[in-house]
């Protein structure tokens, strides 16, 4: 790993970096299947319990949509948590891994479906083993990790995917939110007092 810089960091650098990386989710979002995001959202509004299962930064964007699951008080789990109970018939797995390849995504994915649970996956390959075994699938055009030579992101490996992930799992969150009569304040209710 190299921590050298060729020169100093500016503020206008910051300004097309950030364009960039707005840009890029922007295109990114306008390519999301409609019918496939609405589907994806009455089968959370259906969940008798929802989990969610990712792992690095895919992890990372899907606990922060299981927390904002649970402030439409939908029972949400995050995978691998000691809390987090058995998966069944009527729960829903949201499931993301980039490539649809990520053994341990894959294993929880093939567990729900043994179970009877449904299974939403968010990936960038359609054709995936993740992809076949969802329910639903959300096919997230971003870049692959391995995209190297930067075809299809300017960003570093996953990171459009990843941003993505927390996009649509917010936009989710927010229409679900909107089409009930939940006022902000009664979302507030359950959020954590522990801090």
């Amino acid at each position: 790993m190299t921590r050298q810089m060729t020169h100093d960091l500016t503020p206008g650098e910051f300004s097309v970096a950030t364009r960039a990386v707005v840009d890029e989710v922007q295109r990114v979002s306008a390519r999301i299947e409609p019918e496939a995001w609405t589907r994806a959202g009455a089968l959370l509004l259906r969940a008798r319990t929802v989990f969610t299962v990712g792992t690095g930064r895919s992890g990372l964007a899907l606990n922060m949509a299981a927390m904002r699951f649970m402030h439409l008080g939908l029972p949400t789990h995050v995978v691998g948590e000691v809390t987090a109970p058995a998966i069944g018939a009527g729960d829903v797995l949201v499931a993301a891994s980039g490539s649809g390849t990520t053994g341990r995504v894959v294993r929880a994915a093939e567990t729900a479906r043994a179970q009877d649970a449904d299974v939403i996956a968010l990936t960038t390959a359609a054709g995936s083993p993740l992809a076949e075994i969802a329910t639903e699938t959300l096919v997230v055009p971003a870049a692959d990790k391995q995209d190297f030579d930067g075809s299809a992101s300017v960003q570093y490996a996953g990171s459009l995917f990843e941003q993505s992930v927390l996009l649509i799992s917010d936009a989710l969150f927010h229409t679900l939110w909107k089409s009930g009569d939940s006022q902000a304040r009664d979302l507030w209710r359950l959020h954590a007092n522990l801090e």
